[in-house]
């Protein structure tokens, strides 16, 4: 490919140091004109490194072509901690910090001292603004350490912080604490909400965007491809017994009919359809003009999350043609975004990093029949063996308050008033597990607590976890297992390399052009920007920027 050998023929030539815009006195005082107009991050929910390569030949010019060919491509970036899920992911993209310092440990996980799980931005404390019932009841309450967004804010008053996504841990998360707006979907009815944690009542301009109706209208059109289907030849064949259909239809092949959803579906599919993206990126566009982003002395963020690739992902799997038709399409959306940018801020005045909040396994039951390794563990049986173990053991007790994120929650305070030695059941549960089969090893929590386990796969556990939030003994399986009960779809989660390795594309202001092959983790990303702002690290990164080489 193109861009591949100038790529490595870029590697050969050299190194190239960062340009002007790179701060290299981290005490430089904060000065607005040497800063750039505009961030804007862009997640694209479930995004494979892959498939940036695997669908080059189908992308124009003007969208991810552009930022590989015009911008900074590092080309070996991962995830470096356990579990790879999206509320997870969106944190440690903007902290530039692992779960355990963060305190994303998951999309949600078992709250010790309500007794329940809790979902990663839920926040009764709030209510709804431009919705009604709990669909807005959500805020970054649980987000333990500041974004690069935050520290922006407090150098910069005059900064706006925007998020815009259909989910709303990834419209909540990239602003942080001191965000100005969140703005996320309701599926209920079809239209974008927020919370009183950022303020009372929506702004005329996304008022004006939810009365459009564009959300039904994109519910009732036709999901076809965009290309001839002889011109998918990077997918399966359309027909696959490893995808879902929608409820409606007999079998998961084009066209998609969307308009044939009823009752709560009608706005839900909008969300797994390509126009869920362009629905995101159609709000994008009104966010630069009517909330004047880039448009003064102080440095804006807006941030996006595509989440439809997500959705479709999971329901069709990565070998899909319907994955490879949302990434086209998707393209065309990032070109039509970047043209604005060009217009609005003016091309070289605003930075945009296009990176993902984790990848996806292929689908296991395809993996199974191609005599590959993959498969899927059966929680229910390993569950019912565990208790028997248990009451054998220690006796008929509720020993197990939950399981969440392949962990066991144990009722810490019962093994107290029944003093038994809390590691050393949890040791016993981590041994007794290893017997089932797709179960490649167990840790507990007094272990992720006192010992060190670097670059391990333990150690990505560890980063993960927070020892109020996670659970009492880990579960990690083998390769290419799920937990799940369905053969059709897949899911992610892991600290494999399918679920770790995403695209990070950094284009625009202070940007040099180029790439490299050298390793890079998440948590680089909101350093780098700190840098680039000469602005103060958030307060739990690494401070271990990207190189520029």
């Amino acid at each position: 490919m193109k861009w591949s050998l100038r790529l490595l023929l870029f590697l050969l030539l050299g190194s190239i140091t960062l340009s002007a815009g790179y701060a290299q006195d981290s005490k430089k005082d904060f000065d607005p004109e040497e800063q750039p107009k505009l961030i804007v991050g862009i997640v694209v929910d479930q995004m494979k490194y892959d498939y940036l390569t695997r669908y080059w030949e189908h992308y124009t010019e003007d969208g991810f072509k552009r930022l590989v060919n015009e911008g900074y491509n590092f080309a070996n970036h991962h995830f470096n901690y356990f579990p790879t899920y999206t509320g997870p992911g969106h944190a440690a993209i903007y902290t530039g910090a692992t779960p355990s310092v963060n305190g994303i440990v998951g999309n949600s996980w078992f709250d010790r001292d309500a007794n329940r799980n809790r979902y990663v931005v839920e926040d009764t404390s709030v209510s709804t603004v431009g919705g009604a019932g709990a669909v807005g009841q959500m805020s970054p309450e649980s987000l333990l350490s500041s974004t690069f967004g935050d520290e922006l804010k407090k150098v910069s008053s005059g900064s706006k912080i925007i998020g815009i996504s259909l989910k709303d841990r990834g419209a909540i998360l990239p602003v942080g604490h001191m965000g100005n707006l969140a703005l996320w979907y309701d599926d209920s009815g079809g239209n974008f909400v927020s919370s009183t944690w950022y303020t009372q009542e929506l702004p005329e301009w996304v008022s004006a965007f939810n009365e459009q109706g564009d959300a039904r209208a994109y519910s009732n059109q036709t999901w076809n491809t965009l290309l001839p289907m002889d011109q998918y030849t990077n997918s399966d064949p359309d027909s696959s017994s490893y995808e879902g259909a929608f409820p409606w239809e007999e079998s998961p092949v084009f066209p998609h009919e969307m308009a044939m959803a009823q009752g709560d579906s009608v706005y839900w599919t909008v969300k797994s359809s390509p126009l869920g993206n362009t629905l995101v990126k159609d709000l994008a566009k009104r966010a630069l003009q009517n909330e004047n982003l880039g448009g003064d002395e102080s440095t804006d963020l807006l941030a996006i999350s595509f989440s439809s690739t997500d959705y479709i992902g999971h329901q069709f799997g990565p070998h899909s043609v319907e994955i490879e038709d949302t990434y086209i399409r998707l393209d065309r959306d990032l070109a039509d975004l970047f043209a604005t940018l060009d217009e609005e801020v003016g091309e070289g005045n605003y930075m945009v990093f296009l990176t993902s909040d984790h990848g996806v396994v292929d689908v296991p039951a395809q993996l199974e029949e191609t005599g590959q390794p993959g498969g899927y563990f059966n929680t229910n049986r390993a569950t019912q063996a565990l208790l028997n173990y248990l009451t054998d053991k220690y006796g008929k007790q509720n020993w197990i308050r939950a399981l969440s994120n392949q962990q066991v929650y144990l009722d810490r305070e019962l093994i107290k008033q029944k003093q038994i030695d809390l590691e050393a059941m949890q040791q016993d549960i981590a041994n007794f597990l290893l017997q089932f089969e797709g179960v490649l090893s167990t840790n507990t929590a007094a272990n992720f607590a006192t010992e060190k386990y670097e670059e391990s796969l333990q150690g990505m556990y560890q980063r993960g976890f927070q020892y109020q939030r996670s659970g009492d003994v880990y579960i990690q399986l083998k390769p290419g297992w799920l937990i799940s009960s369905s053969r059709t779809g897949t899911t992610h989660g892991s600290p494999y390399t399918y679920d770790t390795h995403v695209p990070m594309l950094m284009y625009g202001w202070g940007i040099p052009q180029g790439g490299t092959f050298k390793k890079t983790v998440v948590t680089q990303l909101a350093p780098t920007i700190s840098e680039l702002l000469q602005i103060p690290l958030p307060n739990g990164s690494e401070a271990k920027p990207l190189i520029f080489e």
